[in-house]
């Protein structure tokens, strides 16, 4: 009797039900295999969609819009600013101006306590502000700056510590890509998320500064001081001639943007002809370069658009089979309310950045958690949620063991130093990293206050 009851069960039993997490469940399995993230998004859409139509809770008529959204992809203007950003930080990381910058850079700070680390975080804030790419600035300053502070006699912690956080503040210092795919896929101005995460952004970098200066002004051990006959001679002219440039490239992609001169993606594109005019005067503008530079950029806008058609398949067939109404309820409904949503979120996101890039993130994860957004956040704070997603992706990039800005620099790193120091050296910038975010999601005014001004 008893069997007959459970046979009976199991024929009853709604499978449907079963069909979102499974969606969600087999696409981390997916996804942790190894397989281009692009494929198994579409792979899983694919296997679910079928699997769905055999049990009837899924209409087939619901593919019948992909194509529609595909081409609402192609498209998007919005887009068109990330192969353009792309290409304005390959050409400056090629033509050799970003390396330049770092030299001149490290001269001028040489002479104090702490100077050259000092120097990696003002260069990476500037490298931020000009590539939006962490695997760029990390791989660069990591080439450049890490054999010059070993030879100073730099701590191997801190060096590889201060190296990584600077490199990760492409996430949060506009023209960031990560912002804009993150303003694409929340429905709000990528402008007005440059100007929110302004202030935020400087903020990390003030943060990461005064930490260089503290620890090398109470640890001195760490950081020595750099005997004046050590260091290359001044040149006033030439560290304002390397300094310039991109200082102006900067002001020239951020100020038409934020005076309303132009959209993200014409100030991209203005800022990639301005990047291959300054490799020009610099001499470091070939047709080996420019081939190099379009071939990076290829790459990562294929590999962006790829993904971004794969979870468009993948949110169509999972909202085809109610799991977008399965997460919204659940997230609804946490105790806590706001407050329950954003934690439960952001330490979603934070996890989930150790082991997928920040695309597959927005692409994935940023949507389903949108409606539920709307309803307990309010239309509004939006804007302030994109930056402190931004933070908290920044965060997760750099914490061991999974930091993605660790696994980059350990791959140029020389084989004298381990693992273990470079996970050592970014806990502390790590908390400091944490301190931030805590203090942009008490203060969303740090956030707002840039965006309305420029309205009022």
């Amino acid at each position: 009797m008893i069997e007959i009851n459970l046979l009976g069960y199991v024929l009853s039993f709604d499978f449907s039900v079963l069909l979102g997490p499974g969606m969600f469940i087999g696409l981390v399995i997916a996804l942790l295999s190894g397989y281009p993230v692009a494929f198994c998004l579409g792979g899983i859409a694919v296997f679910f969609a079928l699997l769905g139509i055999f049990l009837g809770v899924f209409e087939p008529l619901f593919l019948t819009a992909l194509p529609q959204r595909i081409f609402g992809i192609m498209s998007n203007f919005t887009l068109l600013a990330i192969p353009a950003f792309v290409f304005m930080g390959a050409m400056l990381e090629t033509s050799g101006i970003a390396e330049r910058l770092l030299e001149s850079m490290a001269r001028l700070l040489g002479r104090i306590r702490g100077g050259l680390a000092l120097a990696v975080v003002l260069v990476g804030s500037l490298l931020a502000a000009t590539t939006g790419v962490v695997a760029a600035t990390v791989t660069t300053m990591g080439l450049i700056s890490l054999p010059s502070m070993l030879r100073a006699g730099y701590d191997r912690s801190l060096a590889t510590g201060v190296i990584a956080a600077s490199g990760t503040l492409g996430q949060i210092i506009p023209p960031s890509i990560v912002l804009v795919v993150l303003g694409d896929q929340l429905g709000i101005s990528v402008g007005d998320l440059f100007l929110g995460s302004l202030i935020p952004g400087l903020l990390m970098a003030f943060t990461f500064a005064a930490y260089v200066v503290g620890i090398s002004a109470f640890r001195p051990s760490l950081a020595p001081q750099q005997r004046p006959n050590n260091l290359a001679p001044l040149q006033l002219v030439k560290l304002v001639r390397v300094m310039l440039p991109p200082l102006g490239l900067i002001f020239l992609v951020l100020g038409s943007i934020f005076f309303g001169v132009a959209t993200p993606t014409e100030a991209g594109t203005l800022g990639a002809i301005g990047a291959m005019a300054l490799a020009f005067f610099n001499g470091g503008f070939s047709r080996k370069s420019l081939t190099r530079v379009c071939d990076e950029t290829l790459r990562t806008t294929s590999m962006v658009m790829a993904i971004l058609i794969g979870s468009t398949a993948f949110s169509l067939v999972f909202r085809g089979v109610g799991g977008d109404q399965l997460i919204a309820d659940f997230l609804l409904n946490i105790p806590g309310g706001r407050f329950g949503f954003l934690a439960v979120s952001m330490l979603t996101i934070f996890l989930l950045g150790f082991f997928i890039d920040f695309f597959e993130i927005a692409f994935i994860v940023v949507p389903l958690l949108l409606p539920a957004a709307r309803e307990l956040l309010g239309v509004d704070a939006l804007l302030w949620l994109g930056v402190v997603i931004g933070a908290n992706l920044q965060t997760s990039f750099l914490t061991p063991p999974f930091g993605f800005a660790l696994f980059y620099l350990r791959g140029v790193a020389p084989t004298e130093i381990s693992t273990r120091e470079i996970y050592r050296g970014a806990l502390p910038f790590v908390a400091l990293q944490v301190f931030v975010l805590l203090i942009i999601i008490s203060f969303p005014g740090l956030v707002n206050w840039l965006p309305n001004l420029a309205y009022s």
